[in-house]
C-alpha cells in the first residue's frame, strides 16, 4: 500500500468504530466459607486493618485467629458466607457472631461483612446482607446488631438501614486509631 492510500484510509484507533465499552459482568456466587476460604478472607480483612476506621482492630489477623473464629462460628451454628467469583478468588464476606457472652443474648448477633476492594459498589454488600439476614433467620436468630466506625463508614451506614437497620445509640471518642478519636454508631434490626 503506498503511503497516499493508507493515509486516505487511515482513522486514529479510537475512531474507527463508536462501540460501547466492553461490559465485565459481575458474576458471583454466595455459599458458605470452607477452610480453602480463610486465607482470602484474612487478606481483605488486614486490607482494612491496615488502611481504614471500619474495623478498629489495629494489628492484622493471623490465620490462626481467623480458623479459631471459623471454628467457633460452626460449632455455634451461626452463619459464616463468601461471595466468590466463577474462578474462586473470594470477593467479600460476611458473618453474625455472638453480641455479648452472657446466655440471655444468645439471640442476638453482631454482623460484620466485607468486601474486597476491587469488589465494592457492584451491589455485592446488598447480596451479601440480604442472603446473611436470611440465614440469620433460619438460624433462630432474632435481633443482629452492627457497630459500625462513625468516620469513613458512610456506605456501610447506608447499607444496613436499606436493610432495616434502625439507628439505636452513637459511642463518641471510643477508640483511637490512625492518631484520631473514633466513635461508633449502634444499629439494630429485629429478625421476628
Amino acid at each position: 500500500m503506498l503511503e497516499e492510500e493508507y493515509q486516505a484510509s487511515h482513522r486514529p484507533f479510537g475512531a474507527q468504530r463508536n462501540l460501547p465499552p466492553l461490559q465485565v459482568p459481575f458474576e458471583y456466587e454466595i455459599r458458605a466459607v470452607e477452610a480453602a476460604d480463610l486465607p482470602d478472607i484474612r487478606e481483605i480483612y488486614n486490607h482494612y486493618v491496615a488502611n481504614s476506621t471500619v474495623t478498629f482492630d489495629e494489628k492484622p489477623m493471623t490465620l490462626a485467629q481467623l480458623r479459631a473464629k471459623f471454628a467457633q462460628l460452626g460449632k455455634l451454628g451461626l452463619p459464616f458466607i463468601v461471595a466468590v467469583s466463577p474462578n474462586g478468588h473470594v470477593l467479600g464476606y460476611a458473618y453474625v457472631f455472638p453480641w455479648k457472652t452472657k446466655a440471655a443474648y444468645r439471640f442476638t448477633v453482631e454482623n460484620s461483612i466485607y468486601l474486597g476492594p476491587a469488589a465494592t459498589g457492584k451491589g455485592l454488600g446488598k447480596a451479601l446482607m440480604g442472603e446473611l439476614i436470611t440465614r440469620s433467620k433460619a438460624a433462630g436468630l432474632k435481633e443482629i446488631v452492627a457497630v459500625i466506625a462513625d468516620r469513613g463508614a458512610d456506605a456501610s451506614i447506608r447499607l444496613h438501614e436499606h436493610f432495616g437497620f434502625k439507628q439505636i445509640g452513637h459511642m463518641g471518642k471510643v477508640g483511637f486509631k490512625f492518631n484520631r478519636w473514633l466513635g461508633t454508631i449502634l444499629m439494630q434490626k429485629s429478625l421476628k
